[in-house]
């Protein structure tokens, strides 16, 4: 119990609830990626996809990105995509294309294929990195779980990859919502388990993506999306908090805070100040610097960070982020200047 009330008395777990910390927390997507010589360290001994298959190694390299780092929160070292595997999905990471589909669900009369994950067991290995990674990070630090959100996920289904202009998943969506019914749902219904057993295994709170959902215009994303993403969320923040991230298009942020969730992710598209005038006081916001800024040099990098929590105005509920994920040739030590940056200036 003393464990437990440490990190639920932590700073990250307290902006969640828009408590008083004594400064900014901060955490950063893709924090344990391939820019840490820590991470390349584990990296160069195997493949991505066997990286995060094998516990002890998805483990080693989230508890050193957190401790190297000195950010609030370690978030779990995982990938949106292994979930689909299961599902009937042939997925395979490629050299310098990253993860290809090779069954995709080319048009709608396929989307019977994939099917419900009949034992999540068979995804053991994320739960039991979870474990370890919760045994040996510190009492006061939050471990994050995640998943993608249905709409990327299908658009990966059915793309077969990344794409341009989601052509097919749009036409899916468009002209045969029973099918696209079938397969947000279907999702959903696998998702919610998933991040269930999450939060089961050690987690004290969960990141949902919705990486391509800025594709959408907000009529669409009001149709086709935010009923999926809301069934999601309602199903999973019973057992902890859920951050709802969505990125590429601030259009869509009034129709994001309708899907629900204790923190809304925000890209860098938008004034943070702005996004939370439109989400309203009651909910914690997580964001926003532009990724790219990190390549700025350090005195500039600052006047940015300082922009954010400017925006931010001490308001309680502001956890500061990256508006997406560390790019892999940055220097780490700007990364490091950024953590400590933010708890200089954001101290209260």
């Amino acid at each position: 119990m003393a464990e437990n009330a440490s990190y639920q008395n932590s700073r990250f777990m307290k902006a969640v609830r828009r408590e008083p910390v004594d400064t900014t927390p901060i955490w950063i997507m893709r924090q344990a990626g391939r820019y840490l010589p820590e991470y390349m360290a584990v990296r160069n001994k195997t493949t991505f996809i066997d990286l995060c298959k094998t516990p002890s190694l998805a483990a080693e390299v989230t508890l050193t990105a957190q401790r190297v780092l000195g950010v609030d929160a370690a978030i779990l070292f995982a990938d949106l995509l292994p979930i689909l595997e299961p599902m009937g999905l042939d997925l395979e990471y490629v050299k310098g294309e990253g993860p290809v589909i090779h069954n995709p669900l080319a048009d709608s009369s396929h989307v019977d294929r994939l099917t419900d994950i009949a034992d999540m067991n068979c995804l053991e290995f994320v739960f039991d990195a979870v474990k370890l990674i919760r045994a040996d990070l510190p009492a006061d630090i939050p471990l994050l779980g995640f998943a993608g959100c249905p709409f990327t996920l299908a658009s990966y289904a059915i793309e077969g990859g990344s794409s341009k202009n989601y052509r097919r998943t749009k036409q899916m969506m468009y002209n045969d919502p029973g099918a696209w019914k079938a397969l947000m749902d279907r999702f959903v219904d696998n998702l919610i388990v998933y991040l269930q057993r999450q939060i089961e295994a050690g987690c004290q709170a969960v990141q949902i993506f919705d990486s391509w959902a800025g594709c959408l215009s907000p009529e669409d994303y009001q149709q086709y999306v935010a009923p999926y993403t809301a069934r999601l969320v309602a199903g999973v923040q019973e057992h902890a908090p859920v951050i709802n991230f969505l990125t590429g298009n601030p259009a869509l942020i009034p129709l994001q805070k309708q899907t629900g969730g204790q923190v809304f992710g925000l890209d860098w598209r938008i004034n943070l100040a702005d996004a939370w005038e439109i989400l309203g006081p009651d909910v914690a916001v997580q964001g926003n610097l532009d990724p790219i800024a990190l390549y700025a040099d350090i005195p500039v990098l600052r006047e940015k960070a300082k922009s954010v929590l400017d925006a931010a105005g001490g308001r309680n509920g502001h956890i500061f982020n990256l508006g997406h994920g560390v790019m892999p040739d940055m220097n780490p030590d700007n990364v490091k200047a950024l953590v400590e940056i933010v708890h200089e200036l954001g101290s209260r």
